[in-house]
């Protein structure tokens, strides 16, 4: 504690935000950081704190060394959380103290267990620091721990979590899966984020070298660090976040609602919104940065004169806007029935702009002959609704008087294109009927 002190606070500045990073770190506004759980000295700790001075030029970085106790075997480092946080706390109220640094300049990150000592350490402070961000924190001995003993809502005036490698059993993922900020995000729904496979490894290194063969160490635990830089490097388009119940019910496309505060922004620039409970949100992301994607909730409604009902139906959709395209995306329905109307979420790597044309192929033949159904003179697509979570935009078309035609390709893949007209979608080609 002394040499920390000696060594950083002569260039102390009290009227900037202070960053504190453990793996937990201080921002001027204060930024405080704690080095990993790997017992390493991580490569990706001078990209964090280059990205925060270059975001915040007058800011003070603090990085929490506690390299001493973090290489041990995990349950006796999981147990130094508290006294690594016990020295923050004692550090932060001292500064507090000397010098009247105003704690509501402070921010607290914290990746893995470093999370929870940032935590502890906003726990023990004499006046609650501004904001603690805990980038996936540990989950083992923490998962089903009580609140002083791990991060939580009470430790900071605002807390955000980044949840990015949840996947198994509560207390064996090696991120937290419950909820334990005011705002927690579930990035590609926290389980396992894209590009963390070893194909897509070998895909890279190939291609690009060894000189980031780093972020695909730990990939999935440690993207929620880079996904942080992302957000301090391209501030003017942050990736959004909606709110939703469920992964489920977002892979839906049933929550890109911004209303009300459901939607928000991740990383630094995030809104701070208390509630009583925790807003769970996810998003999904790009495999390398920039991370964000742009969400679209594609609403269908299948039309017949025959209850037909199918499982496991492969499409493609494509998108056309005034800016750009993006093309045969794939997707798939675990069920597509006549009469009923299915709601799911895209997303595309590019802004396309505004919406002007829709494409929509479906693989008949993927999983079984569709020839009977195909020949059925009743079956069509009667509604189409296009919704952009980015803008909150929406698009729709519905079946009137319009001439109906089929693109059929061999009569094994059947398309149909919606083009814009009126501030709608107008259906060129809908009825998949032969002919």
């Amino acid at each position: 504690m002394e040499s920390l002190v000696n060594s950083n606070l002569l260039f102390l500045n009290s009227t900037h935000p202070f960053l504190l990073y453990l793996d937990l770190l201080w921002k001027g506004q204060t930024c405080m950081n704690t080095l990993p759980v790997t017992g390493m000295y991580e490569s990706w700790v001078p990209k964090l704190v280059a990205a925060l001075y270059k975001r915040e030029p007058d800011s003070n970085v603090i990085v929490v060394d506690w390299l001493s106790r973090a290489q041990q075997h995990y349950p006796v480092s999981a147990g130094y959380t508290k006294l690594v946080g016990q020295d923050v706390a004692r550090f932060i109220n001292w500064m507090e103290e000397e010098f009247n640094y105003p704690l509501d300049n402070v921010h607290l990150l914290g990746y893995s267990l470093g999370a929870h000592a940032a935590g502890i350490a906003g726990s023990l402070t004499n006046k609650k620091v501004n904001r603690i961000t805990g980038l996936d924190p540990a989950g083992p001995n923490f998962e089903y721990a009580e609140a002083p003993s791990r991060l939580s809502p009470d430790d900071a005036d605002f807390v955000d979590v980044l949840h990015t490698f949840t996947r198994g059993s509560p207390g064996r993922s090696i991120g937290i899966q419950k909820p334990v900020g005011h705002v927690d995000i579930y990035p590609n729904g926290g389980t396992f984020q894209p590009g963390c496979n070893i194909g897509e490894a070998i895909r890279v290194i190939a291609e690009r070298g060894l000189g980031d063969v780093d972020q695909l160490v730990k990939c999935s635990h440690e993207r929620s660090i880079h996904l942080f830089i992302d957000s301090l490097l391209n501030e003017e388009n942050p990736s959004k976040a909606y709110r939703c119940s469920s992964k489920e019910a977002f892979d839906k496309g049933l929550c890109l609602s911004c209303r009300k505060n459901r939607c928000n922004n991740l990383g630094y620039e995030i809104n701070k919104v208390r509630a009583k409970r925790s807003s769970k949100m996810y998003l999904k992301t790009r495999s390398q940065m920039p991370y964000k994607v742009f969400h679209y909730q594609v609403k269908i409604h299948f039309s017949g004169t025959k209850s037909e009902t199918q499982t496991n139906q492969a499409f493609e959709i494509s998108l056309y806007g005034t800016v750009a395209e993006s093309e045969n995306i794939p997707f798939t329905l675990p069920e597509v029935s006549t009469n009923k109307t299915y709601s799911f979420l895209i997303y595309t790597e590019v802004d396309i702009g505004e919406l002007l044309m829709l494409k929509l192929k479906w693989n008949s033949d993927s999983y079984f002959s569709w020839s009977d159904w195909w020949s059925s003179p009743g079956f069509a697509i009667e509604k189409i609704r296009v919704k952009a979570g980015e803008t909150q935009k929406k698009n729709w078309a519905d079946l009137q008087e319009e001439e109906q035609h089929m693109n059929s390709v061999k009569n094994e893949v059947k398309e149909v294109t919606f083009t814009k007209y009126n501030q709608c979608l107008g259906i060129s080609k809908v009825d998949f009927a032969e002919y």
